[in-house]
């Protein structure tokens, strides 16, 4: 038995966060934590008690000791972090919207350590694991990256372990929309639960409706798909049943980075633990809400005495998901 629950790759940067809303320019005062997406799914899962293996690289610098130390201190196996001494570690600074809107994000990551990952830095102690979870951002970074994910989500696979991808576009990444859209959806077809939001789904396969996008990743080899709709909550499907899955409803949104990493973390950990896609999606929102009403990008990520006690609370009283199911047309 592997003593690795999930495996879990990517790039963390140091992230700088305005400590004044405007202008990043005129901004005086940072507070330094740290960023990124695939990270902030792993330690949201640490978070929930399931031991997680963290794989990366960060420069040899004091940016990369300051993303280790946080990393450890949450929880996370970084045993497999890399230290590179010819590559920096990236970093990015964050604007602070005081009215939710979305924040202003620059980065520095071009050429940093992770942008190096290859299929070299996989250790075979890592396929190990039970569960990888993988983004479209590592492949984004490099040809080398690239390869590196697909080569775990392959292998992944094929040992009988369970994969979940986000497709988490970053466009400026890709060298055109095209290959963007062409490698995310190669990576997905890996995948037995695919996370897409609603914009991403309709960019990736030219559909409109969730359920015409699901069913496009049924074909490509998916198990499930549950598509993000924002405050709306997320529509599920699999080749049983579907359904839309109501959002939590949020008083005050103080940072809606990180909601989607909120997200993942409520399907996998439910996935993992045995619960229905129905239940699993309404995790999913739960968490995904909480991640909202939190400044930083994974501060709003619950433990899990937090969530037992918060997420019993919030749903003891209400019955079991409400879902608006379609029949098929060809069933």
């Amino acid at each position: 038995m592997s003593e690795i629950d999930i495996l879990s790759f990517g790039e963390t940067m140091a992230m700088f966060v305005a400590e004044q809303s405007g202008d990043l320019a005129a901004v005086g005062q940072f507070h330094k934590r740290i960023a990124g997406a695939d990270s902030n799914v792993a330690i949201g899962l640490s978070r929930l008690g399931f031991n997680v293996a963290w794989l990366s690289r960060v420069g040899a610098d004091s940016l990369g000791r300051f993303v280790i130390d946080t990393l450890e201190k949450e929880g996370l196996d970084c045993r497999h972090v890399a230290i590179d001494p010819a590559h920096p570690t990236g970093f990015q600074l964050k604007s602070r919207a005081d009215d939710g809107s979305d924040p202003v994000v620059e980065y520095f990551r071009r050429g940093s350590a992770a942008s190096h990952l290859s299929v070299q830095s996989i250790a075979p102690e890592l396929l190990t694991a039970r569960h990888l979870h993988a983004t479209g951002i590592p492949p984004a970074l490099s040809a080398s990256a690239r390869e590196m994910s697909f080569e775990l989500m392959t292998r992944m696979r094929e040992a009988g372990r369970s994969v979940s991808f986000d497709p988490n576009l970053r466009p400026s990444l890709w060298g055109s929309e095209q290959l963007m859209i062409t490698e995310i959806n190669r990576l997905a077809a890996l995948a037995h639960w695919v996370l897409p939001g609603l914009s991403e789904g309709r960019l990736l396969t030219g559909f409109d409706d969730p359920a015409d996008i699901a069913a496009f990743y049924l074909d490509q080899g998916a198990e499930a798909v549950a598509i993000k709709l924002g405050p709306h909550g997320a529509y599920y499907r699999t080749h049983l049943d579907q359904g839309f899955i109501a959002g939590v409803p949020v008083e005050t949104v103080v940072d809606t980075v990180g909601a989607g990493d909120g997200f993942a973390v409520g399907m996998i950990s439910a996935l993992l633990e045995n619960l229905s896609f129905a239940e699993a999606v309404q995790r999913a929102n739960w968490i995904g809400s909480r991640a909202v009403q939190s400044r930083g990008d994974m501060e709003g990520l619950p433990t899990r005495s937090e969530m037992s006690v918060e997420f019993e609370a919030a749903f003891a009283s209400k019955p079991a998901p409400t879902l608006v199911m379609r029949r098929e047309q060809n069933a």
